[in-house]
Formats: structure tokens, C-alpha cells, sequence
């Protein structure tokens, strides 16, 4: 899925699973994303909210590609967000930041 076909309200019962590291996030991340980062995920599956669609997002949609994958293979429902943080910041989606002016690490 595209960053621009991620309804700009995410819909009830879902959640955008940020997978890059901290230094990433800390960079700029969208507002509503949930952070969980890949080199982590399988100790802290427990963290995912409880959702019926996840969408999965990073920098470029590699790692989250491959973390849907694992995903969908133990039972979440999840998509992978292509081009990701990149796409979602060159559409002009909103981004939060912890030390300023968001941009994409």
C-alpha cells in the first residue's frame, strides 16, 4: 500500500506499527504511529495494540516489508506501507518529531 492510500484518520480498529530504531523515530515519525523497532519485534509482540489491520511502515519499506511478512505468518493482519517514511514525508503527510523540525533518518 501507498503512504497516500493510508486514510488520513486511520480507521477504527487499526494501527501504523513504526519499525525503525530510535534514532529514526526520534528524526520525525507520523503522529499516530505506535513505535516498535524490527531488531526488537519478536521479544515485544506483546506491545502490538490489538488491531484488525496494522499497517507497517520504516524508511524505505524494506524492514517493514519484511516484518509484515513475519506478521501475517503468525497470525496479525498486516500491510506493508511501500516506500515508507520516505513516501509518507515526499506526499506531505503529517510528521511529529521529539527534537524539532521533523525529516526522515
Amino acid at each position: 500500500m501507498q503512504p497516500e492510500e493510508i486514510p488520513a484518520q486511520l480507521p477504527e480498529g487499526s494501527v501504523l506499527l513504526d519499525v525503525r530504531e530510535d534514532d529514526e523515530w526520534q528524526a520525525g515519525h507520523a503522529p499516530e504511529a505506535v513505535h516498535l523497532p524490527m531488531s526488537r519485534l519478536v521479544d515485544r509482540l506483546d506491545e502490538i495494540p490489538e488491531a484488525d489491520q496494522v499497517y507497517v511502515i520504516c524508511r524505505s519499506g524494506g524492514r517493514s516489508a519484511k516484518v509484515t511478512a513475519y506478521l501475517n505468518a503468525n497470525g496479525w493482519d498486516a500491510v506493508n506501507v511501500e516506500r515508507g517514511m520516505n513516501g509518507w514525508s515526499a506526499t506531505g503527510r503529517p510528521m511529529v518529531s521529539d527534537d524539532g523540525e521533523p525529516f526522515v533518518l
